[in-house]
């Protein structure tokens, strides 16, 4: 029932809106300010009197997606789904946009068509009491029919019969997720590409597999697109970023490492040269310095200098990943690093080759007791004593 609705959101859209994108920006903003009741990116029941409310009034699905907080498609998806051809609320739009434009819209309705969707777990088509589709979808595959191939068939041999019907991602996931029906050992006979992992075909993973042609220590598993979110959002210490800051026509170089939660940094001389097995050792000797719980991973950017991490054991100390070429921004905390850095070390100007590892220690241990704004104005060395303080 709409009396149900928190009364802010259940009186939206019942005076008269314009269609223009400030009219949209006041729904949003009365949409957000009755958060607890929205979800990110979902269309919840509180939400779909909102839409009926602004369907009457002729919004577009760019309109409605603005102040519902969510894409036009996912406001398209829903009118298709729980919308109707015959009953509920017209959009005024349908006269002349046709489409699912024509369709009818009432907000209970579509929540009992909503709800039964939504209930978790689902039972598994291709599980292992997926019965006779489950059957077809195995002998298909022997067949050398593809997940799509199959999906297209089993819709034309039963049109009227969605229990006999299946989409080519759940075939997908049946073969790669060994938990979801256990079609694995159909990787070798039936798919083209016997790939033993799934292939992720959105375009960030494919700007990455281009990132990374021509550096051979760079693979798809080692890519920055690869790393956990916990690393993303900091939620968890001991991930740190890490680069050479370098002298006078890259003649000399140091080792910055920062780490991302707290700032911490370390820095580590380089007095013989900055080839890869000299900064790993440098870089192992750093890391050696740390508690195990704070050598979770560490993002580089794609220079040579890293390129033997598995070789030179560097592997075996932390996860190593490897940004974008010319991205700094994948490394900001440590490009901002760097940036404090050249007060003490002047750029294209400090040579580094007679730079002792004392005089360095000395520079980050006045980096890390300035405080920071971003913790609050406390430092680097209280955030990490913190942290070491609660290790048992």
């Amino acid at each position: 029932m709409v009396a149900s609705v928190p009364p802010r959101l259940a009186d939206l859209g019942q005076s008269d809106v314009s269609g223009s994108a400030a009219s949209s920006g006041q729904c949003k903003d009365l949409i957000l300010e009755a958060s607890p009741v929205a979800v990110a990116g979902k269309i919840t029941s509180d939400l779909r009197h909102v839409l009926e409310n602004l369907w009457r009034q002729g919004k577009t699905f760019v309109e409605i997606g603005l102040a519902l907080g969510v894409d036009p498609s996912t406001v398209w998806r829903e009118i298709g789904r729980n919308g109707s051809g015959r009953h509920g609320t017209k959009n005024p739009l349908g006269r002349q946009q046709r489409g699912r434009y024509l369709h009818g819209y009432q907000a209970d309705w579509a929540q009992k068509k909503a709800a039964p969707r939504t209930v978790r777990p689902k039972t598994r088509k291709l599980g292992d009491d997926g019965g006779l589709l489950r059957d077809l979808v195995v002998e298909l595959l022997r067949d050398k029919f593809s997940p799509q191939q199959i999906a297209a068939q089993l819709g034309l041999v039963w049109p009227d019969q969605p229990d006999m019907r299946v989409s080519h991602e759940t075939i997908y996931q049946a073969v790669y997720l060994q938990g979801r029906g256990g079609l694995r050992e159909l990787i070798d006979d039936s798919l083209r590409t016997k790939r033993r992992a799934r292939r992720s075909q959105s375009r960030e993973a494919k700007a990455a597999r281009g990132a990374i042609r021509g550096k051979p220590w760079v693979t798809e598993d080692v890519h920055i697109s690869t790393r956990p979110a916990e690393v993303t959002d900091r939620a968890v210490p001991g991930h740190w970023e890490g680069d050479l800051l370098c002298g006078p026509h890259n003649r000399s170089a140091i080792i910055t490492l920062v780490e991302r939660t707290t700032r911490f940094t370390m820095l580590g001389a380089l007095p013989v040269d900055h080839s890869s097995p000299e900064v790993i050792s440098v870089i192992r000797s750093m890391f050696a310095r740390l508690p195990q719980h704070l050598r979770g991973s560490l993002t580089w950017d794609q220079g040579v200098e890293l390129a033997g991490y598995n070789t030179f054991g560097l592997a075996e100390d932390c996860k190593v990943y490897f940004c974008d070429p010319h991205s700094p921004w994948q490394r900001g905390t440590n490009e901002n690093t760097n940036g404090l850095l050249r007060q003490y070390f002047p750029k294209s100007k400090f040579d580094f080759t007679h730079t002792t590892q004392a005089e360095l220690d000395a520079v980050a241990a006045q980096l890390n007791r300035r405080p920071r704004r971003t913790h609050l104005w406390q430092t680097p060395n209280q955030k990490l004593n913190a942290l070491l303080a609660l290790t048992p």
